[in-house]
């Protein structure tokens, strides 16, 4: 006998509606949160240490360190997933991040510096003029003997490339001054 359904249901019998988050969503932060998880255990100890971590998560993360069998260490690794999905993961990935972030400034000003030693390699006393209109308390007597140096050509290549490098350090100091 087929079932015949109501039309007009009655608003008030109805079951209330969830607005939470759907299964697929709940799935996808468990996983994420497994994820981290097992990112956290291969750390090494001591960054670990570094990482804002409750106690009962870091106890769970080193004893997972700890087990060799694969299914103990599956089993510990959803443990941490679960107990992950309770805390306010945004400090751990912050600071998860902040290495990498360093690393990009320091890139960012490697290039800074680089561009300047090639610009004085190149132009020579005027680029150099240009560096001390910009920082005119810096001293300058370093650099300029590197920067002679480097372009000296009856020097051999290999103490230009000394004076080079010379340059590019004598650079970082005045620029991070």
């Amino acid at each position: 006998m087929p079932r015949h359904r109501n039309k007009n249901p009655d608003p008030e019998s109805q079951a209330p509606v969830y607005d939470g988050p759907s299964k697929s969503a709940r799935k996808r932060a468990a996983l994420d949160a497994q994820a981290l998880g097992t990112e956290l255990v291969n750390l090494p100890e001591a960054r670990l240490r570094e990482l804002p971590l409750e106690e009962s998560l870091l106890e769970a993360i080193l004893a997972a360190r700890a087990i060799k069998a694969r299914g103990g260490r599956a089993r510990q690794l959803q443990f941490i997933g679960k107990l992950m999905r309770h805390i306010d993961v945004t400090p751990i990935l912050d600071a998860l991040a902040e290495p990498a972030r360093m690393r990009a400034l320091e890139t960012e000003r490697d290039k800074r510096i680089t561009a300047w030693r090639d610009r004085l390699l190149k132009e020579g006393e005027v680029a150099l003029q240009a560096l001390r209109e910009w920082r005119p308390d810096a001293n300058f007597d370093l650099l300029a003997q590197n920067l002679g140096r480097a372009r000296d050509p009856r020097l051999p290549q290999a103490l230009q490339l000394g004076a080079k490098r010379a340059l590019f350090r004598a650079l970082r100091t005045l620029l991070q001054g």
